[in-house]
C-alpha cells in the first residue's frame, strides 16, 4: 500500500525496407519469419519537425556512431546508443529499439550484427523525463507493418502508431504532460487491445481523478476507442513506465511504478482496480511487491508462466519474481546484477531470450564508453542453461 511520496524521474519505403532486410543478411543474420511492414499513407504528424527531432530518415543505414557490440561478450547484442527505452521483437528475430531521447529506431540483431537506424520519429519532445517512451508492436504486424509508440509532445502525452518510414498517426491524444511522472507504459492484450501506462505529471490529485486520463491504466482499441465503460481501466497510480501481459495467461497484467523517496512496486492490474496513489482507502489493491528505493528504480516488466521479470535502474539489476493465485511466492532472485549499469527494458521473445537495454546515459547513470547497450541473455531457466 503506498504512502503518500514524491515519484522519479509509402511504396518506395516498402521498397527500401526489403533492401535493407537483403543487407542484414549479407551481414550474416538470418530472418527467422516475416518482417513486412506497409505503407499507411500520410496521416498528420505527432508534431512539427525540430532540429533536435527531425522528419523520418530512410531506412537502411548503419546507425552511428559506435554500432556494432562488445567484444567478447555475448550477452551484448548492440551498442552506442543513447538512452534506448522502448524496445519490440519482430517475427524474424530481431529486434526494434526506441531512443528515448531522439526518437530514433534502430533494428538490433540476436547474432549481434550491426545495428541499423530505420527512421527517426518526429516532434518528439524530450523536456523532463518525456520522450520516446514506450513501443509496441500492431496484433496484426504481419499484416500491416504497424508500429504504436507512447510519446510526449510539447503539449501531451500520446499513443502514435505508423509504418517505418512514414508519418505518425495519432491514436489516443491528450494524456496530461508533465516535467516528471509521464508514465510511458504500452502493451497489446492477448485479445488484441491496448493497454496505455501513464503518469501523475507530478500532480499526484490526478491519479485518482476520474475524469483525468493522468496516473492511470488506460484500456482502448487499435483506433484509440475505449473498450468498455471509459478508457480508465484502473487508477491510483503514480508513474507507471512499464505494462506486461502474461505472454500465457490472457487474464493477468502487471504494472510497475517507479519512486524517488518510497519503494517501488509490482502491480496486479485489474479492471476498475484503485492502488491507493496518493490516498489509500479501504477499496484499495495493495502491490504484490515492494522494492526499496536504492535496490529499485524499476523501468520494465516482461511475464510468462506466473514469473515476472523487472528491470531497475537504480539496481543494476533483472529481478526474477515468481508468483501464484496472484501472490509473490518466494524471495526475488536476480540476474546479471552490478554488470551492465542500470537496466530498463526489459522483454521476452519466443526463445526464451530475455532483451535488456541500459540507461547509463540518461543523466543519472555513469556510462562506460560504449554504452547504452541492448542486452539479450539466456535465463537459467529458459533454456537450462545459460550465458549469465
Amino acid at each position: 500500500m503506498r504512502r503518500l511520496r514524491g515519484r522519479r524521474a509509402a511504396a518506395g519505403c516498402a521498397v527500401a525496407l526489403v533492401l535493407l532486410l537483403a543487407a542484414c543478411a549479407e551481414d550474416g543474420y538470418e530472418p527467422a519469419g516475416p518482417f513486412r511492414p506497409l505503407p499507411e499513407g500520410a496521416p498528420p504528424e505527432v508534431g512539427p519537425p525540430t532540429e533536435s527531432s527531425p522528419a523520418p530518415s530512410s531506412p537502411g543505414e548503419p546507425a552511428d556512431p559506435g554500432s556494432g557490440t562488445a567484444p567478447g561478450d555475448p550477452n551484448v547484442v548492440a551498442t552506442g546508443l543513447a538512452v534506448p527505452t522502448g524496445l519490440v521483437v519482430l517475427p524474424d528475430g530481431s529486434a526494434v529499439v526506441g531512443e528515448r531521447e531522439t526518437g530514433r529506431l534502430l533494428q538490433v540483431f540476436p547474432d549481434r550484427s550491426p545495428a541499423r537506424e530505420l527512421m527517426t520519429v518526429p516532434g518528439v519532445d524530450t523536456a523532463g523525463d518525456g520522450g520516446l517512451l514506450g513501443l509496441a508492436l500492431s496484433p496484426t504486424f504481419d499484416e500491416d507493418g504497424l508500429f504504436y509508440a507512447y510519446v510526449s509532445t510539447p503539449t501531451d502525452n500520446r499513443v502514435v502508431r505508423f509504418p517505418l518510414g512514414g508519418t505518425p498517426n495519432p491514436v489516443l491524444t491528450g494524456i496530461p504532460r508533465g516535467e516528471v511522472h509521464n508514465g510511458g507504459g504500452l502493451a497489446f492484450a492477448p485479445d488484441g487491445t491496448l493497454f496505455v501506462g501513464t503518469g501523475d505529471t507530478g500532480a499526484p490529485a490526478l491519479a485518482q481523478d476520474p475524469v483525468s486520463l493522468a496516473g492511470k491504466v488506460l484500456h482502448v482499441d487499435v483506433f484509440g476507442e475505449p473498450v468498455g465503460a471509459g478508457p480508465v481501466y484502473s487508477r491510483g497510480h503514480a508513474d507507471v513506465t512499464a505494462l506486461c501481459p502474461s505472454l500465457d495467461d490472457p487474464r493477468a497484467l502487471y504494472s510497475v511504478d517507479e519512486s524517488t523517496d518510497g519503494p517501488d512496486e509490482l502491480n496486479a492490474v485489474l479492471e476498475d482496480s484503485d492502488h491507493g496513489w496518493p490516498a489509500v482507502g479501504t477499496t484499495s489493491t495493495g502491490p504484490l511487491l515492494e522494492v526499496p528505493n536504492a535496490e529499485g528504480g524499476l523501468g520494465g516488466c516482461a511475464a510468462v508462466g506466473g514469473t515476472v521479470f523487472l528491470g531497475a535502474l537504480d539496481g543494476q539489476r533483472v529481478y526474477v519474481v515468481r508468483t501464484e493465485a496472484g501472490a509473490v511466492v518466494e524471495e526475488p532472485t536476480e540476474l546479471i546484477a552490478g554488470r551492465y549499469g542500470r537496466l530498463r527494458t526489459v522483454v521476452l521473445d519466443p526463445e526464451g531470450g530475455l532483451w535488456v537495454t541500459t540507461s547509463n546515459r540518461d543523466g543519472v547513470g555513469t556510462p562506460a564508453e560504449d554504452d547504452d547497450k541492448v542486452l539479450r541473455i539466456l535465463p537459467p531457466a529458459a533454456t537450462g542453461t545459460s550465458r549469465l
